[in-house]
């Protein structure tokens, strides 16, 4: 169902990091107890993977990160294993809802299409490593084409840290933005997924005209790392776990990420 998110890499019959669980409470025993339901039931979004696989490769899917989470809830209460897959079970079936209640997200000084004065705000949460970002490129700019005069589309950083070039994507696409390239750099470094090397990069800062100097000394001083970490943390606060995520007006979007699906909810936030 939440087709849209990126891969986030990792042994999930392994891991104690699994994207998304808050361990808080539980430690020894009780966390490991909770890894094991985690590792042997099932997430019921329809994507027949085991919990803890389904927060490892798809991890802004809403529904193991609910049940995923009322497991460490459930076991941090000392509830024993068949009572925590009863209640697994009863609350199973009760769906996110497509969008959630909204957040505040600032978008202040980020790259974005579309006039201040519209009346929706499409906010994506995105990595330049990140398979199902590349494949969201094509829907936004549908959406924007769709809306030139209603939707405003906003892109923030959040390079996952399974993604070996995820953060120089980032910090390249930023130091592209202060000479006003961004757009031209997000479109080549999505073109030429999943390379983001500094060979590559630095082909594409000649390509579109960059000042290369200033890019390079940019890069090297690691000019804009504090700012994607920054937007890295405001999208924790705000939920997310995984890429991309989307956000309508400051509404966290669960659904597949496809012009037939989003179109009409942007209609409806312009009324």
């Amino acid at each position: 169902m939440l087709a849209t998110l990126c891969l986030a890499q990792g042994n999930w019959q392994t891991t104690d990091d699994v994207n998304g669980v808050d361990w808080q409470g539980l430690t020894g025993a009780k966390k490991q107890a909770a890894l094991s339901l985690l590792r042997s039931e099932s997430c019921t979004c329809g994507c027949t993977m085991k919990m803890a696989e389904c927060r490892m490769k798809d991890p802004s899917c809403g529904t193991s990160h609910k049940l995923a989470n009322l497991i460490v809830k459930d076991v941090a209460a000392g509830m024993k294993p068949e009572d925590v897959r009863a209640d697994i079970k009863k609350i199973a079936g009760e769906p996110p809802p497509i969008l959630e209640d909204p957040v505040k997200i600032s978008v202040a000084g980020d790259p974005a299409k579309g006039p201040d004065t519209a009346r929706v705000t499409l906010v994506e949460f995105s990595d330049f490593q990140c398979p199902f970002c590349t494949k969201a490129v094509g829907v936004t700019k549908d959406l924007v084409r769709m809306f030139p005069k209603d939707m405003k589309f906003v892109f923030k950083q959040f390079p996952l840290d399974t993604h070996s070039q995820a953060e120089f994507g980032a910090e390249a696409a930023l130091a592209a933005q202060a000479q006003g390239k961004f757009w031209e750099m997000h479109d080549l470094l999505y073109a030429g997924f999943p390379d983001i090397s500094r060979g590559r990069v630095m082909g594409y800062a000649k390509q579109i005209g960059l000042d290369i100097n200033r890019f390079t000394a940019d890069l090297d001083s690691h000019k804009f790392t504090a700012r994607v970490h920054a937007e890295e943390k405001e999208g924790e606060n705000a939920g997310v776990s995984g890429t991309p995520t989307f956000y309508i007006n400051g509404k966290k979007y669960n659904g597949t990420f496809d012009v037939a699906s989003v179109a009409p909810l942007i209609r409806k936030e312009m009324k």
